[in-house]
């Protein structure tokens, strides 16, 4: 394919990502569920030319600024206290989803390899950063959800990739060692984290020194890739090392960047990361003309792909309300005996997190880079389509509908009560209050900016 037309292909997703955001804003759905469904609309378009994704390519150019861009507008404190609760999800729900699938997927399908199905359960388990940011966005969730679902697809991707690595090389080889796979495992994740703060920490130095706006944002645009390709070279989990860094500098940047570096780089953001989301999701609805050129008949396509894949998206939704619903019973039951403080969650709460466990972008390259020779290929890749149809345009779609029929918003305030924004202003009118007397009171107990302080006194 030219490099003209590649670069023409490339103009027209743009335009049409801006014509399908527009529609979703007039039709009020989600924009992931209206740039999928206009991907497909495009790919069933008689001599649209096929989608041939790079894999790796994907991953490189993409995943790093969206990691990035979420990880740096998290709110930190909030992340900090949900910590033990996005790991519950992040690694406990992935391995979950992928032991429930890999059974579930043996049972449909019996001469599969156990090594292929855990890899099919591997593929489908982590929700994605990308489609939960697409959908969050456009939906009201108390804080504290928010701050979970967007923790757990932030980390909840190098479980997902971990364990997909262990499946493959298990499907391709026949080995597999439990206590090799924890070990690395443990390696992959404890030095993303610390190849991700020495480089963020790096970023932070050179940032620092940079006095143009400019400069500094761009500065952060490539500290994302070269975090992901500095961990995945020394073979550690590429998606921890970028979170790490992006929570390092998002920590930072209030004290390390000034208010218009912050303004600018917000918008800038906001752009790379609406063209990025938009054309991804419009690549995820074009690559289902190569899926369904797969398919020769109408019984093979229903009883060999269609069927188990089916089974595969019921058993994705299944075991992750399996999880949180059973996670929080287990929880509330230890918490009635005394044996284990923590923040009071509610049955409504784990169910809307079990409703919003969107699938997008990496299931999709994790599907697209296994190889030809690997039993059970097509199936596996109808399924993980299915998987993020399904979540993104049924899910993704009834999200704001779920949130009011289960009237989270005021269950989730009784249980966790947020300071409004006018104690906010109470607050800092105080403390204004208190550095202007401080600064005008002289050595006699006299102010010297009398007025001043009955201003700031009458103010709060």
């Amino acid at each position: 394919m030219p490099a003209v037309f590649q670069y023409e292909s490339l103009l027209g997703l743009v335009a049409a990502a801006v014509l399908l955001e527009f529609v979703a804003w007039r039709l009020r759905l989600p924009p992931a569920a209206a740039l999928i469904s206009g991907g497909i609309a495009l790919a069933l378009i008689p001599g649209t030319p096929d989608l041939s994704i790079d894999p790796g390519l994907v991953l490189i150019v993409f995943l790093p600024p969206l990691l990035m861009s979420g990880a740096y507008f998290t709110v930190w404190r909030e992340f900090r206290a949900n910590l033990s609760s996005i790991l519950m999800l992040a690694v406990g729900a992935v391995g979950f989803t992928t032991l429930l699938v890999g059974l579930a997927t043996k049972w449909m399908v019996p001469g599969l390899p156990w090594a292929v199905c855990f890899t099919l359960g591997a593929i489908v388990s982590p929700p994605d950063a990308v489609a939960a940011d697409a959908v969050l966005e456009r939906v009201s969730l108390p804080s504290r959800i928010t701050a979970l679902l967007r923790g757990e697809s932030l980390l909840n991707d190098a479980a997902g990739l971990v364990l997909f690595r262990f499946a493959l090389t298990a499907a391709l080889t026949g080995a597999f060692s439990l206590a090799d796979a924890i070990n690395t495992f443990c390696v992959l994740s404890i030095g993303g984290v610390v190849v991700g703060y020495i480089i963020g920490q790096g970023g932070l130095f050179l940032i620092r020194r940079l006095r143009d706006s400019e400069l500094a944002i761009v500065a952060t645009f490539l500290l994302a890739a070269i975090a992901y390709i500095g961990g995945e070279s020394l073979h550690v989990s590429g998606v921890i090392s970028t979170v790490t860094a992006g929570l390092l500098v998002g920590w930072h940047q209030h004290t390390d960047f000034s208010a218009a570096t912050r303004v600018r780089a917000q918008a800038f953001w906001k752009i790379t990361v609406f063209l990025m989301e938009s054309v991804l999701f419009i690549m995820i609805g074009l690559s289902l003309k190569g899926v369904l050129a797969r398919i020769h008949t109408v019984d093979d396509g229903l009883h060999t792909l269609l069927l188990p894949a089916a089974i595969v998206v019921a058993t994705v939704i299944i075991a992750r309300f399996a999880w949180l619903l059973g996670s929080h019973v287990l929880l509330r039951t230890i918490q009635m005996f005394g044996f284990f403080r923590a923040r009071r969650s509610s049955v409504a709460t784990a169910a809307l997190m079990s409703w919003a466990g969107m699938r997008g972008v990496v299931t999709l390259v994790a599907a697209l880079s296994l190889p030809d020779s690997l039993p059970g290929r097509d199936m596996i890749l109808v399924s993980a389509f299915a998987v993020i149809l399904v979540t993104v345009l049924v899910q993704g779609s009834t999200l704001g509908r779920a949130i009011r029929c289960l009237r989270l918003n005021g269950a989730e305030d009784l249980l966790v009560r947020q300071e409004s924004e006018d104690m906010a202003w109470i607050r800092m009118s105080d403390a204004q209050q208190a550095a202007v007397i401080a600064m005008s009171q002289q050595p006699d107990g006299t102010q010297s900016h009398p007025r001043l302080v009955e201003q700031y006194t009458h103010r709060t």
